[in-house]
Order: structure tokens, then C-alpha cells, then sequence
């Protein structure tokens, strides 16, 4: 049996710490996220407050737990929704190379991807109002094309293959042979990408609420937190390293994860080793 990736690891346990604290937070926080307490505000870390308190008072691990799980949920429903959407479609442009139904999947892919996952807040936000759910929705259309891509791309590579042609001759349908033969071959390159766009998620909410189109008050968002400390950075540095932090260290333990799944999994970079 071969040895997992150092770097598996060790993404692996960094995300598991955000993800545990994220968990968590549903059972117990130090201190109730909207208990305001003037008295106490912008204190550094103390053994009352590890983290210390934001310009309201409000205990910061607190407030990070509570945004941790947030920023799993938006990122978890948003690459969901690529998924659902965009393998099915990957999978049957594959499946009819160079047909119209091929070109139109992938010239409305090119059109997603004109367009940011911030563009697309801002429009969405235009029209129902900024909230975590059209932040969802912005970051998941986004990853429609994505996935739907990545699925195409490992199929098309598939369907020229011995045992392939072996069950069109047999007499299955294309849509059999998607699901049975091409969706489990591909499944390596799309648990690699799901987890790459996992990363991309949280970072794309923090973005988002930064900008005021996320999780609106009274719900705390890292991305927020950020936004609300960088006026009172040289007063209260912690207030922004914190948050800033917590962004960085759970995207870089996804991206290690992501990595190391794909020195796994990919049989080309086995070789090369």
C-alpha cells in the first residue's frame, strides 16, 4: 500500500481544525457572539479572551468559530452545486463531441467564466439583496463551468479507450456509459478539483462579504470581520491578523490537501516518482 503525501496530511489536519471548531461552534462558544460589552473592546489577547475583543467587545475566537462554519456552508453548497450541475453536463458534452449540444455546453461555459464570481454577486445582489444565500449562489455558478470542464476533459481522453468501445458494442446507451464506465474514471480528477474549488469558495465568501454582499450582520463572516477592522488596524492590530489568519491557514491546508490528492491519485505523477 502506498504512503500518503506529507502534504496530504498536513492540509488534511489543518482543515480539520477549522472544520472542528466550525462543528463546535454549533455546541458551545466561549461567549455569545452578539454579547456587546463596551467596556471591554479592542482588548488584546488575555487568558479571558484568547483573541481578544473586536471594537464592540465581542470575543473574537468566538466570532471566528462562528464565521468558520459559515464559510464551510457557503463554500460546501457552492461547490455542490458546480457538481450537480456541472458534471452532468461535462459528461454528456462528452458524450456527443462536436454535436451542437457539445458547442452550446461549452460556449455558455465561456460566457460564465466572462464574468467573475464577483461580477455575478454584484448583479445578483442588484436584483434580491446581498445575503449568504446569493453569495452561495454567485460562487456556485461560477463552478458550473468549472467542473463541467474538468469532467469533459477526463472523459473525452476515455471514450476512445478498448473497454469503452467494448461496451458500444456490447449495445449500451452513451448515457450508460457515462454513468457506469467514464463518471468512476473521472471521479479522481473531480475529488481533486472539488476540493481545489472548496478553497477557492471560502476565499471567494471571504471576498464577498468584504465587500458587503455576503452573510449579513448579525451572522459573522471572516471576510466581514476583516472589513470592519482596517480602520481600526493601528489601534488593535489583532482585530485584523486574526481573521486574516484564519483565511489564509484553512485555504492553504485545502490547497495542500488538494495537492496531495493529486500526487495520489494521478497514475502520470506516480510514474514520474
Amino acid at each position: 500500500m502506498r504512503r500518503l503525501p506529507g502534504q496530504l496530511w498536513l492540509g488534511a489536519a489543518v482543515t480539520a481544525v477549522f472544520v472542528a471548531a466550525a462543528l463546535l461552534s454549533f455546541l458551545w462558544v466561549p461567549y455569545a457572539i452578539d454579547g456587546i460589552a463596551i467596556a471591554n473592546r479592542l482588548k488584546p489577547p488575555t487568558m479571558a479572551h484568547w483573541l481578544g475583543t473586536d471594537q464592540f467587545g465581542r470575543d473574537i475566537l468566538s466570532m471566528l468559530m462562528v464565521g468558520a462554519r459559515v464559510s464551510i456552508a457557503v463554500a460546501v453548497v457552492a461547490v455542490g452545486i458546480g457538481i450537480l450541475l456541472g458534471v452532468p453536463l461535462g459528461l454528456w458534452a462528452a458524450a456527443h463531441r462536436g454535436a451542437w449540444l457539445d458547442e452550446l455546453i461549452m460556449r455558455g461555459n465561456d460566457l460564465i467564466f466572462a464574468f467573475p464570481s464577483l461580477v455575478i454577486a454584484i448583479l445578483i445582489t442588484a436584483v434580491f439583496g446581498p445575503s449568504a444565500f446569493n453569495a452561495i449562489l454567485a460562487i456556485g455558478i461560477f463552478n458550473i463551468p468549472v467542473f463541467a470542464r474538468v469532467t469533459r476533459g477526463g472523459a473525452l481522453s476515455l471514450w476512445t479507450l478498448d473497454y469503452v468501445l467494448a461496451a458500444r458494442v456490447a449495445g449500451k446507451g452513451r448515457l450508460r456509459i457515462s454513468v457506469e464506465h467514464i463518471l468512476p474514471n473521472v471521479a479522481n480528477l473531480l475529488i481533486v478539483q472539488g476540493t481545489i474549488q472548496f478553497s477557492l469558495g471560502i476565499l471567494a465568501e471571504a471576498g464577498l462579504s468584504y465587500v458587503g454582499l455576503g452573510a449579513q450582520p448579525p451572522t459573522p463572516s471572516w471576510g466581514r470581520m476583516l472589513a470592519e477592522s482596517q480602520t481600526l488596524i493601528s489601534l488593535a492590530p489583532h482585530i485584523a491578523i486574526f481573521p486574516g489568519l484564519a483565511i489564509v491557514l484553512t485555504v492553504l491546508g485545502l490547497n495542500l490537501m488538494g495537492d496531495g490528492l493529486r500526487d495520489h491519485l494521478d497514475p502520470r505523477l506516480r510514474r514520474l516518482r
